[in-house]
Protein backbone atom coordinates (compact mmCIF):
# COMPACT_ATOMS: atom_id res chain seq x y z
CA UNK A 1 0.00 0.00 0.00
CA UNK A 2 1.70 3.65 -0.64
CA UNK A 3 1.73 5.90 2.77
CA UNK A 4 0.89 9.09 2.61
CA UNK A 5 4.45 10.40 3.55
CA UNK A 6 5.82 9.16 0.31
CA UNK A 7 4.41 12.38 -0.92
CA UNK A 8 6.37 14.29 2.00
CA UNK A 9 8.90 15.19 0.01
CA UNK A 10 6.64 17.94 -1.93
CA UNK A 11 5.88 20.15 1.62
CA UNK A 12 7.68 23.17 1.26
CA UNK A 13 8.81 22.99 -2.14
CA UNK A 14 7.66 25.11 -5.44
CA UNK A 15 5.44 22.88 -8.08
CA UNK A 16 4.57 24.05 -11.86
CA UNK A 17 1.76 21.63 -13.98
CA UNK A 18 1.93 22.70 -17.33
CA UNK A 19 -1.36 22.31 -19.04
CA UNK A 20 -2.45 22.42 -15.13
CA UNK A 21 -6.63 23.45 -15.79
CA UNK A 22 -6.79 20.72 -18.00
CA UNK A 23 -8.24 17.08 -16.86
CA UNK A 24 -5.23 15.75 -15.04
CA UNK A 25 -2.93 18.75 -14.29
CA UNK A 26 -6.42 20.07 -12.51
CA UNK A 27 -6.50 16.69 -10.55
CA UNK A 28 -2.84 16.71 -9.85
CA UNK A 29 -3.00 20.59 -8.25
CA UNK A 30 -5.80 19.52 -6.12
CA UNK A 31 -4.05 16.66 -4.78
CA UNK A 32 -1.22 18.80 -4.17
CA UNK A 33 -3.19 21.22 -2.22
CA UNK A 34 -4.34 17.83 -0.68
CA UNK A 35 -0.72 17.22 0.74
CA UNK A 36 -0.23 20.81 2.34
CA UNK A 37 2.57 23.42 2.32
CA UNK A 38 3.00 23.11 -1.43
CA UNK A 39 3.80 25.95 -3.89
CA UNK A 40 1.42 25.26 -6.92
CA UNK A 41 1.73 27.29 -9.75
CA UNK A 42 -0.17 26.73 -13.09
CA UNK A 43 0.80 27.41 -16.71
CA UNK A 44 -2.26 26.61 -19.28
CA UNK A 45 -2.68 28.67 -22.37
CA UNK A 46 -6.38 28.01 -22.76
CA UNK A 47 -6.47 26.86 -26.04
CA UNK A 48 -9.57 26.46 -27.28
CA UNK A 49 -10.68 22.66 -27.63
CA UNK A 50 -7.92 21.36 -25.18
CA UNK A 51 -9.45 20.43 -22.13
CA UNK A 52 -8.33 23.22 -20.23
CA UNK A 53 -11.72 24.61 -17.79
CA UNK A 54 -11.38 27.43 -15.06
CA UNK A 55 -14.10 25.35 -13.10
CA UNK A 56 -11.74 22.93 -12.37
CA UNK A 57 -9.61 24.69 -10.02
CA UNK A 58 -12.53 26.85 -8.97
CA UNK A 59 -12.73 25.75 -5.10
CA UNK A 60 -8.59 25.91 -4.91
CA UNK A 61 -8.29 29.36 -6.59
CA UNK A 62 -7.04 30.84 -3.74
CA UNK A 63 -4.51 28.09 -3.25
CA UNK A 64 -2.96 28.48 -6.33
CA UNK A 65 -0.73 30.57 -8.99
CA UNK A 66 -2.45 30.68 -11.71
CA UNK A 67 -0.48 31.89 -15.15
CA UNK A 68 -2.13 32.23 -18.46
CA UNK A 69 0.49 31.86 -21.14
CA UNK A 70 1.49 30.24 -23.90
CA UNK A 71 4.37 27.41 -23.34
CA UNK A 72 6.01 28.13 -26.72
CA UNK A 73 6.98 31.46 -25.64
CA UNK A 74 10.75 31.68 -24.31
CA UNK A 75 10.52 35.01 -22.43
CA UNK A 76 7.51 33.48 -20.33
CA UNK A 77 8.52 29.77 -19.47
CA UNK A 78 12.20 31.59 -18.74
CA UNK A 79 10.88 33.51 -16.17
CA UNK A 80 8.35 30.40 -14.67
CA UNK A 81 11.06 27.67 -14.52
CA UNK A 82 13.46 29.36 -11.95
CA UNK A 83 12.89 29.00 -8.79
CA UNK A 84 11.08 25.64 -9.05
CA UNK A 85 11.37 22.01 -7.41
CA UNK A 86 9.19 20.23 -9.78
CA UNK A 87 7.54 20.76 -12.99
CA UNK A 88 4.70 18.12 -14.19
CA UNK A 89 4.99 18.62 -17.97
CA UNK A 90 1.19 17.99 -18.88
CA UNK A 91 0.92 20.33 -21.13
CA UNK A 92 0.36 19.33 -25.03
CA UNK A 93 -2.59 17.92 -27.67
CA UNK A 94 -4.12 14.59 -26.89
CA UNK A 95 -6.04 14.41 -29.94
CA UNK A 96 -4.67 11.36 -32.66
CA UNK A 97 -7.77 12.67 -34.74
CA UNK A 98 -6.66 16.37 -34.68
CA UNK A 99 -3.35 15.65 -35.38
CA UNK A 100 -3.86 14.25 -38.39
CA UNK A 101 -6.23 17.16 -39.33
CA UNK A 102 -3.69 19.68 -38.06
CA UNK A 103 -0.43 18.19 -38.10
CA UNK A 104 1.41 21.38 -37.58
CA UNK A 105 -0.30 22.41 -34.47
CA UNK A 106 0.34 19.13 -33.20
CA UNK A 107 4.45 19.80 -33.84
CA UNK A 108 3.82 22.98 -32.14
CA UNK A 109 1.97 21.61 -29.36
CA UNK A 110 3.69 18.60 -28.62
CA UNK A 111 7.76 19.35 -29.98
CA UNK A 112 8.15 23.04 -29.99
CA UNK A 113 6.52 23.66 -26.86
CA UNK A 114 8.59 21.15 -25.12
CA UNK A 115 12.02 22.08 -26.47
CA UNK A 116 10.78 25.66 -25.02
CA UNK A 117 10.39 24.23 -21.70
CA UNK A 118 14.12 21.67 -21.42
CA UNK A 119 15.69 24.63 -22.58
CA UNK A 120 14.38 26.99 -19.93
CA UNK A 121 15.46 24.32 -17.55
CA UNK A 122 18.68 23.41 -18.94
CA UNK A 123 19.66 27.29 -18.95
CA UNK A 124 17.96 28.77 -15.92
CA UNK A 125 17.19 25.59 -13.50
CA UNK A 126 19.69 22.64 -14.62
CA UNK A 127 18.23 20.98 -10.89
CA UNK A 128 14.70 20.56 -11.36
CA UNK A 129 13.08 17.30 -11.57
CA UNK A 130 11.14 16.77 -14.89
CA UNK A 131 8.09 14.52 -14.85
CA UNK A 132 6.33 14.36 -18.81
CA UNK A 133 2.97 12.36 -19.57
CA UNK A 134 3.25 10.50 -22.82
CA UNK A 135 0.95 8.13 -24.38
CA UNK A 136 0.64 4.23 -24.92
CA UNK A 137 -0.10 5.36 -28.88
CA UNK A 138 3.50 5.39 -29.37
CA UNK A 139 3.70 1.75 -29.53
CA UNK A 140 0.92 1.88 -32.56
CA UNK A 141 -0.67 -1.70 -33.40
CA UNK A 142 0.53 -3.91 -30.89
CA UNK A 143 2.80 -6.81 -31.91
CA UNK A 144 1.57 -8.52 -28.25
CA UNK A 145 0.05 -8.39 -25.64
CA UNK A 146 0.24 -6.69 -22.34
CA UNK A 147 2.43 -3.87 -23.74
CA UNK A 148 5.68 -3.29 -21.91
CA UNK A 149 8.25 -0.93 -22.21
CA UNK A 150 10.66 -3.23 -24.96
CA UNK A 151 7.75 -3.12 -27.40
CA UNK A 152 8.99 -1.73 -30.54
CA UNK A 153 8.13 1.67 -31.49
CA UNK A 154 5.64 2.43 -34.43
CA UNK A 155 3.08 4.86 -34.02
CA UNK A 156 0.13 5.18 -36.15
CA UNK A 157 -0.45 8.81 -36.09
CA UNK A 158 1.18 12.35 -36.17
CA UNK A 159 0.58 12.56 -32.33
CA UNK A 160 1.74 9.30 -31.38
CA UNK A 161 5.42 10.49 -33.46
CA UNK A 162 5.24 13.51 -31.73
CA UNK A 163 4.95 12.39 -28.40
CA UNK A 164 7.67 9.82 -28.70
CA UNK A 165 9.60 12.68 -30.30
CA UNK A 166 8.69 14.68 -26.79
CA UNK A 167 10.35 11.43 -25.37
CA UNK A 168 13.22 11.43 -26.45
CA UNK A 169 14.01 15.20 -26.06
CA UNK A 170 13.68 14.83 -22.31
CA UNK A 171 15.75 11.46 -22.00
CA UNK A 172 18.24 13.23 -24.04
CA UNK A 173 18.56 16.85 -22.07
CA UNK A 174 18.77 13.80 -19.10
CA UNK A 175 21.38 11.74 -20.56
CA UNK A 176 23.40 14.95 -22.16
CA UNK A 177 22.94 17.70 -19.55
CA UNK A 178 21.78 15.75 -16.38
CA UNK A 179 18.08 16.73 -16.30
CA UNK A 180 16.45 14.83 -13.59
CA UNK A 181 14.00 13.59 -16.54
CA UNK A 182 11.27 11.13 -16.11
CA UNK A 183 8.85 9.99 -18.98
CA UNK A 184 5.04 8.08 -18.45
CA UNK A 185 3.37 6.67 -20.61
CA UNK A 186 -0.42 7.01 -20.11
CA UNK A 187 -2.64 4.38 -21.68
CA UNK A 188 -7.24 5.25 -21.60
CA UNK A 189 -7.30 7.46 -18.30
CA UNK A 190 -10.72 8.69 -17.11
CA UNK A 191 -12.66 10.76 -14.27
CA UNK A 192 -13.60 13.73 -13.01
CA UNK A 193 -13.19 16.98 -14.61
CA UNK A 194 -12.29 15.82 -18.58
CA UNK A 195 -13.34 17.53 -21.34
CA UNK A 196 -16.85 16.27 -22.76
CA UNK A 197 -17.62 18.72 -25.28
CA UNK A 198 -16.23 16.53 -28.38
CA UNK A 199 -15.40 13.20 -28.84
CA UNK A 200 -12.09 13.96 -30.07
CA UNK A 201 -9.93 13.19 -26.90
CA UNK A 202 -10.91 10.09 -26.28
CA UNK A 203 -13.88 7.65 -26.23
CA UNK A 204 -14.48 7.53 -22.12
CA UNK A 205 -15.49 10.90 -21.64
CA UNK A 206 -17.89 10.81 -24.78
CA UNK A 207 -19.76 7.58 -23.66
CA UNK A 208 -20.08 9.26 -20.62
CA UNK A 209 -21.77 12.23 -21.71
CA UNK A 210 -23.84 9.93 -24.06
CA UNK A 211 -25.08 7.66 -21.37
CA UNK A 212 -26.23 10.96 -19.13
CA UNK A 213 -27.59 12.72 -21.92
CA UNK A 214 -29.84 9.42 -22.74
CA UNK A 215 -28.58 9.40 -26.18
CA UNK A 216 -27.12 6.37 -28.32
CA UNK A 217 -23.65 5.61 -27.69
CA UNK A 218 -22.06 4.28 -31.43
CA UNK A 219 -19.67 1.90 -31.21
CA UNK A 220 -17.14 1.96 -34.65
CA UNK A 221 -17.19 -2.00 -35.65
CA UNK A 222 -17.70 -4.86 -33.19
CA UNK A 223 -17.28 -2.87 -30.40
CA UNK A 224 -15.23 -5.41 -29.29
CA UNK A 225 -11.79 -3.64 -29.09
CA UNK A 226 -10.14 -4.31 -26.24
CA UNK A 227 -8.67 -2.05 -23.59
CA UNK A 228 -7.48 -0.95 -19.89
CA UNK A 229 -8.34 2.22 -18.12
CA UNK A 230 -6.75 4.26 -15.38
CA UNK A 231 -8.93 6.41 -12.76
CA UNK A 232 -7.11 9.99 -13.07
CA UNK A 233 -6.63 9.46 -8.65
CA UNK A 234 -4.73 6.84 -9.77
CA UNK A 235 -2.73 8.50 -12.06
CA UNK A 236 -2.05 11.12 -10.31
CA UNK A 237 -0.42 8.96 -7.77
CA UNK A 238 1.95 7.63 -10.28
CA UNK A 239 2.95 11.24 -10.87
CA UNK A 240 3.51 12.22 -7.66
CA UNK A 241 5.97 8.49 -7.08
CA UNK A 242 7.74 9.17 -10.23
CA UNK A 243 8.19 12.93 -9.42
CA UNK A 244 9.57 12.04 -5.81
CA UNK A 245 11.70 9.07 -6.51
CA UNK A 246 15.52 9.49 -8.19
CA UNK A 247 15.75 6.06 -9.30
CA UNK A 248 13.03 7.31 -11.55
CA UNK A 249 14.80 9.57 -13.26
CA UNK A 250 15.90 8.79 -16.91
CA UNK A 251 13.54 6.28 -17.12
CA UNK A 252 10.34 5.43 -19.25
CA UNK A 253 6.96 3.91 -17.44
CA UNK A 254 4.15 2.13 -18.61
CA UNK A 255 0.40 3.01 -16.66
CA UNK A 256 -2.25 -0.11 -17.01
CA UNK A 257 -4.51 -1.93 -15.45
CA UNK A 258 -5.22 -5.65 -14.95
CA UNK A 259 -8.85 -4.92 -15.77
CA UNK A 260 -9.30 -5.37 -19.78
CA UNK A 261 -13.02 -4.55 -21.23
CA UNK A 262 -14.13 -4.34 -24.52
CA UNK A 263 -16.00 -1.06 -25.82
CA UNK A 264 -19.12 -2.57 -26.14
CA UNK A 265 -18.44 -3.85 -22.29
CA UNK A 266 -17.73 -0.05 -20.95
CA UNK A 267 -20.71 1.23 -22.60
CA UNK A 268 -22.93 -1.26 -21.55
CA UNK A 269 -21.51 -0.50 -17.88
CA UNK A 270 -22.70 3.33 -17.95
CA UNK A 271 -25.99 2.51 -19.22
CA UNK A 272 -26.25 0.46 -16.24
CA UNK A 273 -24.56 3.08 -13.58
CA UNK A 274 -26.28 5.96 -15.87
CA UNK A 275 -30.01 3.83 -16.36
CA UNK A 276 -30.39 5.83 -19.48
CA UNK A 277 -28.56 5.42 -22.97
CA UNK A 278 -28.64 2.42 -25.88
CA UNK A 279 -25.80 1.42 -27.88
CA UNK A 280 -25.32 0.23 -31.67
CA UNK A 281 -22.86 -0.13 -34.18
CA UNK A 282 -21.28 1.68 -36.77
CA UNK A 283 -18.89 1.39 -39.59
CA UNK A 284 -15.40 2.66 -38.77
CA UNK A 285 -15.06 5.97 -40.27
CA UNK A 286 -12.16 5.98 -42.66
CA UNK A 287 -10.46 9.31 -41.03
CA UNK A 288 -10.42 6.73 -37.84
CA UNK A 289 -10.00 3.75 -38.93
CA UNK A 290 -6.43 4.25 -40.60
CA UNK A 291 -5.12 5.24 -37.27
CA UNK A 292 -7.01 2.36 -35.01
CA UNK A 293 -4.69 0.27 -32.49
CA UNK A 294 -6.90 -2.71 -32.10
CA UNK A 295 -6.84 -4.17 -29.49
CA UNK A 296 -4.25 -2.65 -26.57
CA UNK A 297 -3.73 -3.21 -22.67
CA UNK A 298 -0.73 -2.25 -20.63
CA UNK A 299 1.66 -3.88 -18.09
CA UNK A 300 2.38 -1.92 -15.35
CA UNK A 301 5.29 -4.28 -13.67
CA UNK A 302 8.35 -1.97 -14.34
CA UNK A 303 6.59 1.19 -11.99
CA UNK A 304 5.26 -1.34 -9.65
CA UNK A 305 8.34 -2.77 -9.02
CA UNK A 306 10.35 0.29 -9.06
CA UNK A 307 7.78 2.57 -7.00
CA UNK A 308 5.55 0.42 -5.84
CA UNK A 309 2.63 2.01 -7.96
CA UNK A 310 -0.67 0.04 -8.90
CA UNK A 311 -4.31 0.96 -9.48
CA UNK A 312 -6.20 0.97 -6.86
CA UNK A 313 -9.60 2.17 -8.22
CA UNK A 314 -11.68 -0.71 -9.63
CA UNK A 315 -13.67 0.60 -12.85
CA UNK A 316 -16.85 -0.28 -11.78
CA UNK A 317 -15.69 2.61 -8.85
CA UNK A 318 -14.49 4.91 -10.68
CA UNK A 319 -17.23 5.05 -12.99
CA UNK A 320 -19.44 5.55 -10.54
CA UNK A 321 -17.70 8.39 -9.13
CA UNK A 322 -17.16 9.66 -12.81
CA UNK A 323 -20.84 9.69 -13.38
CA UNK A 324 -21.68 11.12 -10.33
CA UNK A 325 -19.22 13.89 -10.38
CA UNK A 326 -20.65 14.83 -14.21
CA UNK A 327 -24.28 14.60 -13.07
CA UNK A 328 -23.79 16.76 -10.45
CA UNK A 329 -21.63 19.45 -12.51
CA UNK A 330 -22.94 19.63 -15.89
CA UNK A 331 -22.98 23.04 -16.35
CA UNK A 332 -19.30 23.45 -16.24
CA UNK A 333 -18.45 20.68 -18.76
CA UNK A 334 -21.44 20.54 -21.47
CA UNK A 335 -20.73 24.00 -23.02
CA UNK A 336 -17.45 25.15 -24.55
CA UNK A 337 -17.24 28.51 -23.03
CA UNK A 338 -14.97 29.47 -20.31
CA UNK A 339 -16.01 31.73 -17.56
CA UNK A 340 -13.57 33.42 -16.48
CA UNK A 341 -15.28 35.97 -15.06
CA UNK A 342 -16.81 33.93 -12.78
CA UNK A 343 -13.26 32.46 -10.55
CA UNK A 344 -11.89 35.09 -8.03
CA UNK A 345 -8.47 34.52 -9.53
CA UNK A 346 -5.37 36.57 -9.51
CA UNK A 347 -4.32 35.97 -12.57
CA UNK A 348 -0.72 37.06 -13.93
CA UNK A 349 -0.04 37.08 -17.48
CA UNK A 350 3.77 37.57 -18.59
CA UNK A 351 4.41 39.25 -22.21
CA UNK A 352 6.81 39.58 -24.46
Amino acid sequence: MIKPEQFNEYKGRNVLITGGLGFVGSNLARRLVEIGNVNVTILDALFSDQGGNLYNIEDISDKVSLQIVDMSDNYVVNHLVSGVDYIFNLAGSVSHLDSMLNPQRDLDLNCKAQLSLLEACRSFNPHVKVIYTSTRQVYGKPIYLPLDEQHRIAPLDINGINKFTAERYHLLYNRIYGLRTVCLRLTNTYGPRQLLNHNRQGFIAWFIRQAIDDETIELYGDGKQRRDLNFVEDVVEALLLAGASEEAEGEIFNLGSDEVVTLGELAEKLIEITGHGKVTGIPFPLERQSIDIGNVFSSYKKINSLLGWFPRTTLDEGLRRTVEFYQKNRTHYWSLLVFLCKLNLSVFTLTT
